[in-house]
């Protein structure tokens, strides 16, 4: 199995020499690549590319995928990232729409001056360097999608525009990504498809989360957490299983959202026997 992790930018100098040795611990399992995710703004991007830096740090044996996003950003802001990201020997840009300043529910209104959708941004990257492109899918419907199709319809032109790899948004039911994997290769799109896994370090707070991003949570998780929300061990143990599974129905590569945190991950990867030890307590 491989894998890949996800990381975002942290506040402060201190929380980026904690990313730098989350990231470095993580190294041992010779990650296809680590992501950093992407805030816009003039603040927010010089956290991005300090983000990058520290990960950077932890070894170059650890290849960055740099997100990028659209929303609210001038054709010309988002060249300029590009540059950047090719100063810092960035060669992967995971390319995504982004979500309103209001929120996921909000409706998207491109920028005057930009792209009006990710397959516009798509064939902009494609055309400004050798990039590797990555893009989001969704094993079930987007929020703002009128329907499944339409989903599939906005892979399909990402895809076409250049990206070669599809990270999906978290699920909790495998069968949803296997039923979305079937509907992709019916449709004749041609993609590396990557299961987006995300331990449950807090039934709560996942919850409220995966609500907002239209991931639905199977009841049976709501009765593995009765009594006990934040337990690590339970989290290591259903997110091992759940890799487990899809690696049983031919799932190579699976990306995983640490929350900057290397323990969970780590022991998550022990119980799937790819690092030794690697134990957290509940």
């Amino acid at each position: 199995m491989r894998l890949s992790f996800e990381v975002f930018p942290p506040k402060t100098e201190a929380g980026l020499v904690g990313l730098a040795e989350a990231v470095g611990r993580l190294a041992v399992l010779d990650p296809v690549y680590t992501s950093v995710t992407y805030g816009a703004g003039g603040g927010q991007r010089d956290k991005s590319f300090a983000a990058i830096d520290a990960v950077r740090t932890a070894g170059p044996e650890v290849p960055v995928a740099a997100h990028l996003t659209c929303v609210g950003q001038s054709r010309a802001d988002v060249e300029a990232t590009i540059a950047r990201y090719a100063q810092l020997g960035v060669h992967h840009i995971v390319a995504l729409r982004g979500d309103p300043p209001e929120g996921i529910d909000a409706a998207y209104v491109a920028h005057p001056d930009g792209f009006q959708s990710t397959a516009e941004l798509v064939a902009s990257i494609a055309e400004l360097g050798e990039f590797e492109i990555a893009v989001s899918a969704y094993p079930e419907r987007h929020p703002q999608s009128p329907s499944t199709d339409h989903d599939l319809d906005v892979l399909a032109a990402k895809v076409d525009a250049g990206a070669t790899r599809a990270m999906t948004q978290m699920f909790f039911d495998n069968a949803l990504f296997l039923r979305y994997r079937d509907r992709v290769a019916a449709r004749g799109i041609t993609v590396d498809l990557v299961p987006g896994i995300f331990p449950i370090h807090s039934f709560d707070a996942v919850s409220r989360f995966a609500a907002r991003c239209g991931a639905s949570m199977p009841d049976v998780l709501a009765a593995e957490f009765a009594g006990t929300a934040t337990s690590t061990e339970l989290a290591a143990d259903l997110a091992a299983l759940q890799i487990a599974e899809l690696a049983a129905e031919g799932v190579g590569h699976v990306h995983v959202y640490t929350l900057n945190k290397a323990d969970l991950a780590l022991a998550v990867c022990a119980r799937l026997g790819l690092v030794a030890g690697a134990e957290v307590g509940s």
